[in-house]
């Protein structure tokens, strides 16, 4: 029993180990020689954890091959353009002003119903409102809508805005994030003080709490809705 354990533990340690060096990419994110790779490493570390024959480091070994395998071809694809598109292919125009490129689709075994369920996914339902639709080599379909649909942005009603900053996470899931209080010049008497207003006994008690750079703060205790409050400004704490 403590020999299958240990393995299984060894074994999740590498595989997670692995997976951090190859990058963070999400299953939809990943390109074919990827998702291969991650396909591969799956199965492979099945192996020496359900048989027990199987020394360990005939899974190893295998594992960090391939980790290599594609360290080397990520390489090669920032190296070579034409290497990349070997590998992962290139983008394609499926849609362009004309319509619907059918020879595409017939190249990338893409129906009109693939096409049509795509551009829903992006907030779009007729093809008469794209300009441009193409499909990445991830398998995502990217659209530029013709400028009578696009959405209105700021710049197009000749706005002055301030700049969007990210709030910074004061509390989270009952814990203080104490790099962010001192980015804050936040207090733990103004913590205090915001938990007792949102009638949040305890800093473990709170679920979540955000203060952003004008003292809007976002706060949520475990088991209740959250609330809105007003604080000092960012940096303006012991002012």
């Amino acid at each position: 029993m403590f020999t299958i354990v240990s393995r299984a533990v060894i074994i999740y340690l590498l595989v997670l180990f692995l997976y951090r060096l190859m990058g963070k990419r999400q299953l939809g994110q990943m390109q074919p020689f990827e998702l291969v790779l991650t396909l591969i490493i799956a199965d492979l570390a099945t192996i020496p954890m359900a048989e027990v024959t199987v020394p360990v480091l005939h899974g190893v070994i295998p594992l960090l091959t391939l980790t290599i395998l594609h360290f080397f071809i990520s390489l090669f694809c920032k190296i070579s353009n034409k290497f990349s598109a070997f590998v992962s292919g290139k983008p394609v125009i499926v849609i362009n002003p004309k319509g619907i490129d059918y020879r595409a689709l017939k190249n990338l075994s893409l129906s009109v119903d693939d096409v049509f369920e795509a551009i829903r996914g992006c907030g779009y339902f007729s093809i008469e409102q794209i300009q441009y639709a193409i499909m990445e080599t991830n398998g995502k379909m990217s659209v530029l809508p013709k400028s009578d649909f696009a959405p209105v942005t700021v710049q197009d009603l000749n706005l002055n805005v301030e700049k969007s900053v990210i709030p910074l996470n004061i509390i989270n899931e009952g814990k203080i994030v104490k790099e962010n209080i001192k980015l804050a010049q936040v207090d733990q008497l103004q913590i205090k003080e915001l938990l007792k207003q949102a009638n949040i006994k305890r800093v473990k008690d709170c679920l979540v709490l955000t203060i952003d750079k004008n003292g809007g703060v976002f706060i949520q205790g475990y088991g209740s809705h959250y609330q809105t409050l007003q604080t000092k400004p960012l940096g303006q704490v012991n002012e």
